[in-house]
């Protein structure tokens, strides 16, 4: 079973690992993939409002080193959980937007399943800010596990 977990450093995120860890550590020749997607701000160059280029990249270093980390962990939790001789880890940090780099990411590692926490938006928070595994879902051609948090 190829697995894509979509990794985002927060409680929920580790919810999915460790239920994905619960579900699947038994299996056979398994792949995992395990990503962590950065959205660097986007270059302004207007006037007064500008970002200097110094600065965007000073951000995009610190979100990479973050998402790095965060795949480092998760990886950590897949290989101590999956005792599989035959598993295959491997990591990678994406930028771009989340939605669309999840669903690009598991077709490319040709995903049989989808691994990704759900931060338990209510309507409105959804509305304004969109939900990720919601557009996963929605957008995926292999099957998605949504994991929420209960440990509130």
């Amino acid at each position: 079973m190829k697995i894509l977990i979509a990794a985002d450093g927060s409680k929920y995120s580790d919810a999915a690992i460790e239920k994905c860890c619960q579900l699947f550590a038994g299996g056979k020749n398994s792949a995992v993939r395990i990503i962590s997607v950065i959205e660097p701000p986007a270059p302004m160059a207007a006037e007064p409002f500008g970002i200097s280029a110094p600065y965007y990249a000073e951000t995009k270093a610190a979100l990479t080193a973050q998402a790095k980390e965060t795949i480092e962990r998760a990886e950590k939790m897949i290989i101590e959980n999956f005792t599989d001789a035959n598993l295959a880890v491997e990591t990678a940090v994406v930028a771009g937007n989340p939605k669309q780099e999840i669903i690009e990411e598991a077709k490319s590692f040709q995903a049989d399943l989808i691994v990704i926490g759900s931060h338990g938006y209510g309507f409105f928070e959804r509305m304004m800010l969109g939900s990720v595994s919601g557009y996963v879902v929605q957008h995926a051609r292999c099957s998605v596990l949504v994991v929420r948090n209960t440990g509130e």
